[in-house]
């Protein structure tokens, strides 16, 4: 069966994804506003940007008041899940091991990510081991 289309977000519409994300369902005006904290950047290129992503399926529009309102279509974690897999499989030949040991010699992680890492490697361990393996019974 084919997966289903998801549209591949550039990284000028996850900048405005974040704020939807953080902000909930926004105006053009209110996204514009917060997109202006960080960079210089015209309302009619945050306009048009927001329809582009409403053309491509990333964003929804409710029009019914005076504001049009929008919001994402994408959620964080399964766009955050769709660009790593790209990047495991291309850039990383897909081996996970090398992402995250390149992710960890480049940024050091505090003390509790850390230990939200070995908890999380503990599970994955815990699963493996509690999963019997293919073609051998438990």
């Amino acid at each position: 069966m084919a997966r289903p289309f998801i549209p591949k977000p550039t990284d000028s519409e996850l900048e405005i994804l974040r704020i939807l994300w953080d902000r909930g369902p926004s105006s053009v005006r209110d996204v514009h506003m917060e997109l202006e904290k960080s960079k210089t950047s015209g309302y009619t290129t945050t306009l048009k940007l927001m329809q582009i992503m409403l053309e491509k399926g990333i964003l929804t529009r409710d029009v019914s008041g005076r504001n049009h309102v929008y919001t994402p279509t994408l959620s964080r974690d399964r766009t955050q899940q769709q660009m790593v897999d790209k990047m495991i499989s291309t850039v990383f030949n897909g081996s996970p091991f090398m992402l995250v040991m390149q992710a960890l010699g480049r940024q050091r992680p505090s003390p509790e990510e850390i230990n939200r890492i070995k908890s999380y490697l503990n599970e994955l361990e815990k699963d493996r081991k509690d999963r019997p393996q293919e073609g051998k019974k438990k």
